[in-house]
């Protein structure tokens, strides 16, 4: 009897193969729409010197987080610039912000969709299981395919990849809201947009909070596995310094990427600290 041997690529090969001959200038259009995004944001922080960047940067995070935000904000984006990784900083930067957007405007519909039907969050629970489980290579390959090498596949496998986490979030957030308020809401004659703007996406805030947070961490993680595809960024001097078995390379990326990721993380729940208290 012949071992049985089930190959997904068989399936999934043609159907890639198809949309790349057949539908190629619509993947080329939407390479260049995200290169443009991407270059913009790329241009506005390399405008002024790296100093004034980080200060302008650091006055931001005084603002928003306090003062304590503000000084580690400062102090982070200036050791990646000591160490000579502020150019792959920036690229690093510009795809996590573009990522997270996009993550965020997706990830919240969706979940606010899903919270509505239970037979509707039945269906997509295995679906999020499966996104969540699989590993992160998995979503370039189909990119890298369809989108050809550089910063496009990396930024559309890390927006993939940080839905999930937010959708879940999202749901989560939308059954904790009291019933009371909305019931609240309908005794006084609020229609269900303004029963859902005014009552219920307040209530939901701390969670979803956390799910921005969340997906920005995991879009960070991404972004640093997409620099073997051509991505640029700190993900690209990791992979750098592994290639050429360059170990101060590949350490003082590795560095980088870990200030990035207390920077984003503690600015961001800096900003919020009530919030992430309560959700606590």
């Amino acid at each position: 009897m012949e071992s049985l041997h089930v190959s997904p690529g068989a399936v999934v090969a043609p159907v890639l193969s198809y949309l790349n001959v057949h539908h190629h200038d619509a993947f080329v259009a939407v390479a260049a729409f995200f290169n443009s995004l991407i270059s913009a944001i790329v241009h506005v922080l390399t405008l002024a010197p790296p100093s004034a960047i980080i200060g302008a940067l650091a006055v931001i995070a005084l603002i928003v987080a306090g003062w304590r935000g503000g000084l580690l904000c400062a102090a982070g984006l200036a050791l990646c610039l000591g160490l000579g990784m502020w150019a792959a900083t920036v690229e690093t930067l510009a795809v996590i912000a573009l990522a997270v957007v996009f993550s965020v405007v997706t990830g919240v519909p969706v979940g606010v969709l899903l919270s509505r039907s239970e037979k509707l969050r039945i269906a997509a629970r295995p679906v999020l299981d499966v996104m969540q489980t699989l590993p992160p290579w998995v979503y370039l390959v189909p990119a890298v395919i369809l989108f050809g090498l550089g910063v496009v596949p990396a930024l559309l496998s890390t927006i993939i990849y940080g839905i999930p986490p937010m959708v879940r979030l999202t749901i989560l957030a939308m059954s904790q809201i009291p019933e009371s308020r909305v019931e609240l809401g309908h005794a006084m004659g609020a229609s269900k947009r303004s029963i859902f703007w005014k009552i219920e996406l307040p209530s939901a805030m701390p969670t979803l909070l956390v799910g921005v947070n969340q997906c920005v961490l995991f879009s960070l993680g991404m972004v640093v596995l997409a620099g073997l595809v051509g991505a640029g960024g700190l993900g690209a001097e990791v992979t750098r310094g592994l290639s050429r078995m360059e170990f101060g390379l590949g350490m003082r990326a590795s560095i980088a990427i870990v200030l990035l990721a207390i920077v984003l993380d503690r600015v961001f729940r800096g900003a919020f600290p009530k919030r992430f208290l309560t959700l606590a």
